[in-house]
């Protein structure tokens, strides 16, 4: 049996995952405490977690496939202000060089309240003595105790060579560097060099722990490469830590989302990983992890991280008690005021129950609301133990306690408050949960998804304390995650590889598309993806003349026979017809493309007091899994073959294309292959979507059946 073997290093507890590589099943999980104040750090705690997963679950080093680990170090560092001074050398002539000085100076940068980066500068003028001006400068900066080196010059991104040669020498003298065309390959000097410090200030720290954590699993005997999480939920390789481990910031959450989107297999869906203080949303749109720039510090930077709103709601949410009710629930948790819940204590401990008010920390208000049992015992009143009251927990979740204990807990509360212990439980929950509706909402609003389609997915420890009863309040559907608790770590076993490569870019053409899908898809083979498992996106900003490729693949093909279950024509047309809320007898498959099948769906909806009928088409492609890879409304499909499509393309586009006073709309196209989505959704014009196509289909055979779906932008 082969193995993938996913750890993941949170703040209080180290977890590790054994997955079959084949049926994707559990084989095992471990949770250790996180390593913090040992020598080695958190890498000890690594170790020992693998260590004791193999023994317990009898792995030989030899089956293990895949192993990969998230961490929350580089965040920690960065919040704690664990950092080390850097020290900036900037490269120019002339006017340029000037203006490359001032952008350069980004001053002491503040990471958190209180928590400061501290930076220091050098310039050097390019002229024929530049080797030895870049090693004084260097001399003169570790006199100022800088732990790394960072190398900007205006427009490195077109020619890298004069801030390699930085790095070069800095590490020839012993000091780590990082360059700004290493971070990102967009323009913008200023927002470069932030972000190449920042990745700087923590170069010493995670190269000694990815050197130490590396250097045990060999010694273990494990030959797959170790792989480390990314911020955007992809993974990359030891050696890529090195030189960004900026880009391990926020893999926690990341991690969650990678293990709901490849192991509940979504379409479209909010995500909220719920933990005991706090939970982490963010969105899944077209099979796809949504990212943005990350800000630190209140300060932008051109990291492209998971976008993830935290709220400060969870399962340990404690309850603050006004003279008139329920005055608020959160951010404080029962963790914070080392309290356990009512709800997971032995009935026969709650005796005689007083309210008791405390402070969890000394700013808190008093009025956070405990219960203090006749033996002097006190426990925590909080959503978890509401959600168990009224019966949104099941037996088989991981946040699922006793609800005579939560009952006997709430008594006092409702005889305060003159009402039922459910009336109780009722309004901690709807308070609790109408702060993470705000987020929701705003996400649906901003990444415009359909509510009606879009699903509610729960993972972490206390994700069924929270979620059901938001999905009621939203009138949306929900699940709970599969093996919600662990489903990070099962994020980092199953996560793929994902690299982005931008570049500023007005007007692309064909060229400079074809070469950036080129350099995204080589990225992602050399960080570890098989190439016959890649995909590529590209995607036109031409309001910031931003060009996009964000490329993914799998690092271990999965045993397909062994674990996939081929659904029927019957099972399909439920799936997608459940996702269009209309009965089965109003969905029809159009076509099947190999193991895609592309189906429309029709639902008439009267408006006007019923005078006026509208019907509204829904298109749906899922593939034999049962797999949504595509959900749009009002849309049009083409059947064509591979020899007839570029006549086909551009007909369909001229006839769809729209003309109004903003000039031309071109239409969202994709293209539906045997086995696969080609979304061109991110092109801006028809040119574009043609070169992008022919790319595509390069290889495949002219006879082959293929499907166009247009839909309105």
């Amino acid at each position: 049996m082969k193995v993938r073997i996913g750890i993941d290093v949170g703040g209080t507890f180290t977890d590790a995952v054994a997955i079959n590589n084949d049926t994707y099943e559990i084989i095992g999980t471990v949770k250790l405490p996180t390593t913090h104040a040992a020598k080695e750090g958190v890498a000890k705690g690594i170790i020992e977690v693998l260590k004791k997963l193999m023994n317990d679950n009898n792995i030989k080093p030899e089956d293990v496939l895949f192993i990969a680990h998230g961490t929350t170090q580089a965040t920690n560092a960065l919040l704690e202000g664990d950092v080390v001074p850097v020290g900036i050398v900037t490269i120019g002539k002339g006017l340029e060089g000037i203006k490359s000085k001032s952008d350069t100076n980004i001053g002491d940068i503040e990471l958190a309240p209180g928590k400061f980066l501290r930076t220091f500068n050098k310039y050097i003028e390019i002229n024929d003595d530049f080797d030895r001006s870049i090693e004084n400068s260097i001399l003169e900066l570790k006199h100022e105790n800088v732990g790394a080196i960072v190398a900007a010059e205006a427009f490195s991104v077109d020619n890298p060579e004069r801030e390699n040669k930085v790095m070069e020498i800095s590490e020839n003298q012993g000091l780590p560097a990082t360059a700004t065309h290493e971070i990102t390959k967009l323009y913008g000097l200023k927002i470069r060099t932030r972000t190449a410090a920042i990745n700087g200030s923590i170069l010493p720290k995670m190269i000694d722990t990815a050197n130490m954590t590396e250097e045990s699993v060999k010694k273990s005997g494990i030959e797959a490469p170790l792989m480390i999480m990314r911020c955007d939920g992809g993974v990359m390789d030891v050696a890529e830590v090195k030189k960004r481990p900026i880009l391990t910031m926020l893999s926690g959450p990341a991690a969650g989302v990678a293990g709901a989107l490849m192991y509940e297999k979504i379409s479209d869906g909010i995500f909220l990983e719920v933990g005991g203080t706090s939970t982490d949303i963010s969105v899944i749109r077209n099979g796809k992890v949504m990212v943005n720039y990350a800000e630190i510090g209140g300060h932008k930077t051109y990291l492209n991280s998971l976008d993830v709103r935290t709220v400060g709601i969870a399962g340990g949410s404690m309850v603050r008690l006004g003279g008139k009710g329920i005055e608020d629930v959160g951010p404080r948790s029962a963790h914070i005021a080392g309290l356990p819940y009512s709800v997971y204590a032995d009935p026969d401990e709650i005796i005689e129950p007083e309210i008791v008010y405390i402070k969890p920390k000394e700013s808190d208000p008093d009025n956070y609301v405990a219960i203090k049992s006749k033996n002097g015992k006190m426990f925590a009143v909080t959503v978890s133990c509401a959600a168990n009251i009224l019966g949104y927990v099941n037996q088989n979740d991981y946040a699922y306690g006793n609800s005579e204990s939560a009952k006997k807990a709430f008594e006092p509360i409702a005889h305060k408050l003159g009402i039922t212990v459910e009336e109780v439980a009722n309004e901690i929950l709807k308070k609790a949960c109408n702060r993470d509706l705000e987020v929701v909402e705003k996400l649906i609003e901003d990444y415009k998804l359909d509510k009606s389609t879009t699903v509610l997915v729960g993972g972490g420890g206390g994700s069924a304390a929270i979620v059901p009863y938001l999905a009621e309040m939203m009138n949306m559907k929900y699940r709970i995650a599969k093996n919600a608790q662990v489903i990070s770590t099962i994020g980092v076993a199953l996560a793929m590889v994902r690299e982005v490569v931008e570049r500023t870019v007005q007007n692309p053409t064909e060229n400079d598309i074809i070469s950036i899908r080129s350099e995204a898809k080589e990225a992602v083979i050399k960080a570890g993806a098989l190439e016959n498992t890649v995909e590529v996106f590209i995607e036109v900003d031409s309001q910031r003349n931003i060009l996009r490729a964000i490329a993914t693949g799998a690092t271990e093909l999965r045993s397909k026979d062994m674990m996939r279950k081929e659904l029927n024509e019957k099972e399909i047309i439920k799936i997608a017809a459940d996702s269009m809320n209309i009965n089965e007898k109003d969905t029809k498959i159009m076509l099947k493309v190999g193991e895609m099948y592309v189906i429309m769906g029709l639902k008439k909806q009267k408006s006007l007091f019923g005078l006026i009928t509208k019907t509204i088409e829904f298109i749906r492609v899922v593939d034999s899994e049962g797999v949504i890879k595509l959900s749009k409304n009002n849309g049009k499909i083409f059947r064509t073959t591979i020899s007839q499509f570029d006549e086909n393309l551009n007909k369909v586009l001229d006839e769809n294309i729209f003309y109004g006073d903003g000039g031309a709309e071109i239409p969202d196209c994709f293209i539906v292959l045997s086995n696969r989505l080609v979304d061109l959704s991110g092109m801006v014009d028809k040119n574009q979507i043609m070169s992008l196509a022919k790319i595509e289909l390069n290889g495949h055979r002219e006879d082959e059946e293929i499907a166009i779906i247009i839909c309105k932008r």
